[in-house]
């Protein structure tokens, strides 16, 4: 297990060998045990490493603005990459996750071997298209004003979650409730306006799927924009929603499994 400094995102090294490094970004609200479900599957395919964003599981609340940047994000990336002294690995994102993991892959491309990501409107849709300026602000001055209470008002939280079953539901509500608002309305204030990748698709050069959860309906128009613009794209579109790898893990861990063994 390998857990970095004070003011470092923290990430766990699951597993031994030398198999391919596999980076895993939850979304917000959740930690790296978003990918429980998913590990055994995958753990003799690759070696998982589970990163937490600020404020989330393990991860510190750094009180200056400057670490909350997509760049700084990335950043951390990187510097994980280059501990675990790996030339070349694999990503998957969730969520804002997956905005975070899309935009690593067009900066390196020569890091990157294969990415795997799931719903995520907040890679997909222009910043204003997914909340206006005036509404990011507000919900990060009402998270920064109400804690958590706020936070359970957000209409992503896993209490309102459908498809989840119920001891898995409860253990994501625990840790959403962990998470520290400071940190979520910061990542809302100035990551936010940042995740979108819609203009730079295009430049995805690797081996790319995304695993669909077919019942997010707002996300299937988008799906169909990613299937146009990203250049060797594959799509596994399964049943779930927008918590795709936690509502069907099964068919996740089976979409993954595969593309893994095409790509690596």
């Amino acid at each position: 297990m390998t857990d970095a400094g004070t003011l470092r995102l923290p990430y766990r090294v699951i597993g031994a060998g030398r198999r391919t490094y596999m980076f895993f970004v939850h979304g917000m609200l959740s930690s790296r045990r978003q990918w429980t479900p998913n590990l055994p599957a995958l753990v003799g395919l690759v070696r998982p490493v589970l990163f937490d964003l600020w404020g989330h599981g393990k991860a510190p609340s750094p009180e200056s603005d400057a670490f909350y940047t997509v760049e700084a994000i990335l950043g951390e990336f990187e510097r994980a990459r280059e501990e675990l002294r790996a030339e070349r690995i694999v990503l998957c994102g969730q969520s804002l996750g997956a905005a975070l993991t899309l935009r690593y892959s067009i900066l390196h491309p020569e890091r990157v071997i294969a990415q795997v990501f799931t719903n995520s409107r907040s890679a997909l849709l222009a910043p204003e298209a997914l909340i206006s300026s005036e509404e990011r602000a507000a919900r990060a001055e009402a998270i920064e004003l109400g804690g958590r209470a706020a936070l359970a008002k957000l209409p992503f939280h896993p209490r309102r979650a459908r498809r989840l079953e119920p001891e898995l539901r409860e253990a994501m509500v625990e840790v959403a409730n962990a998470v520290d608002p400071r940190a979520v309305a910061r990542l809302t204030r100035i990551a936010g306006p940042r995740l979108s990748v819609l203009g730079e698709l295009h430049r995805i050069a690797c081996p790319t799927l995304l695993v669909n959860g077919r019942s997010e309906r707002s996300f299937q128009p988008l799906r169909d924009l990613a299937e146009r613009r990203i250049r060797n794209i594959r799509i596994a579109d399964i049943a779930g929603g927008h918590a795709v790898n936690l509502e069907n893990s099964a068919g996740f861990n089976a979409a993954v499994a595969r593309f893994l063994r095409e790509v690596l």
